[in-house]
């Protein structure tokens, strides 16, 4: 018998759920990163592979359901402003930002954070970076100013986080490296 199945685009394996299927895409929790599952989606099934922290957790806490009736949830990015940019240019408000600097530039902007979550609810998001940010977040609590990305393989919505809430934007930040949920800029 092997250890090793998709059912339903998940991937099974030894009875835990360790990732999902996406297209011609594997998106696998790092924890079960080994060469039997590996040989399996790439050579077997021919699976471009995405080690993805958080994946076998927020599959396990529930999030998504093992049947594949529930969506997967989009992975998240957080964009913060650069050391560099204008002071006045921070934590301020987004109509403030118009009045004074126009609409959020990306080139301002670098990601100090690229990986999944159990949510995509952006209170929850801005909680979470705010009171328990994930071992791998490189930024400041999240404040006003700042950009929340949810993607998938469909696309992006960016969200300024306002004075109180959140003002969706357009804005297209340039291709970043990544790397074990961070995002590193070259």
């Amino acid at each position: 018998m092997n250890g090793i199945t998709i059912k339903n685009d998940r991937i099974l394996f030894y009875g835990n759920t360790a990732g999902y299927v996406e297209g011609s895409k594997a998106i696998v929790d790092p924890m079960f990163q080994c060469e039997e599952l590996k040989d399996y989606l790439s050579e077997k099934k021919k699976l471009e592979i995405q080690w993805t922290s958080g994946v076998f957790d927020r599959m396990a806490n529930g999030k998504t359901d093992i049947d594949g009736s529930s969506p997967i949830l989009k992975s998240c990015r957080i964009h913060q402003l650069k050391p560099d940019v204008d002071i006045m240019m921070k934590f301020i408000g987004y109509d403030e930002l118009l009045e004074h600097f126009g609409e959020p530039n990306p080139d301002n902007y670098q990601a100090v954070y690229d990986g999944q979550l159990e949510t995509n609810n952006l209170d929850a998001i801005y909680e979470k970076f705010n009171l328990n940010h994930p071992p791998d977040y490189q930024g400041h609590s999240l404040s006003m100013s700042d950009v929340i990305e949810l993607y998938d393989s469909n696309g992006s919505s960016f969200c300024y986080v306002d004075r109180f809430g959140f003002k969706e934007i357009a804005f297209q930040p340039p291709e970043q490296e990544q790397q074990n949920g961070q995002t590193m800029n070259l």
